[in-house]
């Protein structure tokens, strides 16, 4: 791989964790169901996506069964991710939950070890370290052992183990099925599976005011189109790893949103932290053995091959 389309890629990766870094703020402004929400983010980006639908008619057919079966699951762990980290947010900080998702590299690095063989180096096993631990300084002042808060980490960390399952599934897939196919049926997948929890929970579909809809609309163009689906095309040509160290930026980037937005404070430990994890991602990514494979300079997440 060039070092042009190195930085091509890196670039991607940034443009994709500040767009997800949104995901909570537009989460916690809402007063909708956390379900209700994952759900319309879901099914409006598929909304977004369905034109293009018919221009991919030759990749829908060439899926093997066996790959509709594991997207499937794909989208249900992806859904189980959405649920879970959303209702999260309703029962702890911002800084805390999305410090609890700084345990996927990890998990995704053990995971693509034992199912890819995949390795590493030890100077980025050191940045996974530094970021961690930078992570880690980020949520320890909103960290709380007892009453919603411990719920609402219980439910973050079942978040980080199902979107983990979503990406290693996704690593695998993206080899052999196109980034739009891919991204269409997990995401379908992932909003009928939270449309069924939603009428079974008695939630309603509709009546919700135009402030809620601008927000499911939004959480489906930022967080999911130009964040997750930017990930889901980047697993072709990253590893995952890789891309759950990326992710690791969320934290920065949301706990400085919701200290300008939402009000939710930062103590200069946390500041100091969000330094430590951007120096942790940043020797991951140039440390890390990268995959050999040629970047086609013409596809896009969206473009027919």
């Amino acid at each position: 791989m060039s070092a042009r389309k190195s930085s091509h890629l890196y670039l991607l990766l940034i443009i994709g964790i500040i767009a997800i870094s949104f995901s909570a703020i537009f989460v916690k402004w809402s007063e909708a169901p956390a379900s209700i929400i994952a759900m319309y983010r879901l099914l409006l980006t598929n909304l977004v996506l369905l034109p293009w639908a018919f221009a991919y008619r030759a990749e829908w057919r060439a899926v093997r069964g066996k790959d509709w079966l594991r997207m499937g699951i794909s989208g249900l762990f992806l859904a189980i991710h959405f649920l879970l980290w959303m209702e999260s947010l309703r029962h702890t900080t911002v800084a805390s939950s999305t410090m609890i998702l700084s345990l996927e590299p990890i998990l995704v690095m053990l995971g693509s070890f034992w199912l890819f063989k995949q390795r590493t180096t030890p100077a980025a096993l050191a940045g996974i370290v530094i970021a961690i631990f930078g992570v880690l300084l980020i949520g320890w002042g909103d960290l709380r052992l007892s009453g919603q808060a411990l719920y609402g980490d219980l439910l973050s960390v079942l978040g980080t183990v199902a979107v983990v399952v979503h990406m290693l599934l996704g690593q695998d897939l993206r080899q052999r099925i196109s980034s739009y196919v891919y991204n269409f049926t997990v995401f379908f997948v992932a909003g009928a599976v939270l449309a069924l929890y939603n009428m079974g929970a008695g939630y309603p579909m509709n009546g919700y005011p135009s402030r809620e809809w601008l927000l499911f609309l939004l959480m489906a163009l930022i967080p999911t189109v130009l964040g997750h689906m930017l990930f889901n095309w980047l697993l072709k040509y990253v590893s995952a790893t890789s891309i759950s160290m990326s992710v690791l930026g969320e934290p920065v980037g949301a706990s400085l949103l919701a200290w300008i937005l939402l009000g939710e404070m930062m103590t200069a430990l946390q500041a100091s932290a969000c330094v430590l994890l951007i120096a942790g991602v940043w020797i991951f990514l140039q440390f890390d053995k990268p995959r050999q494979v040629n970047v086609p300079t013409a596809e896009t997440s969206l473009s027919p091959k």
